[in-house]
């Protein structure tokens, strides 16, 4: 499976399932990523890090560790 730290730049995806454990699960989870959600990457900044992505309408910024905990199609 990728990870959504793999789609690039103008891509949509949707949510397969979030790994993790624990707070940092729930924090992810609390933001919106949820198993079945649309996401659109909409940039990545000049080191990678973070991840611009459009969720439920709304922009959120999102560390490369966290979006490697995030399976996507």
């Amino acid at each position: 499976m990728k990870t959504l730290r793999e789609i690039p730049c103008g891509q949509t995806t949707t949510v397969v399932k979030i790994n993790g454990t624990g707070p940092i699960k729930r924090r992810i989870m609390d933001m919106g990523i949820t198993k079945g959600t649309d996401i659109h990457v909409n940039k990545v900044a000049p080191l990678g890090d973070p991840i611009e992505l459009t969720v439920r309408g709304y922009s959120l910024s999102l560390r490369k560790a966290d979006a490697d905990m995030i399976e996507v199609e």
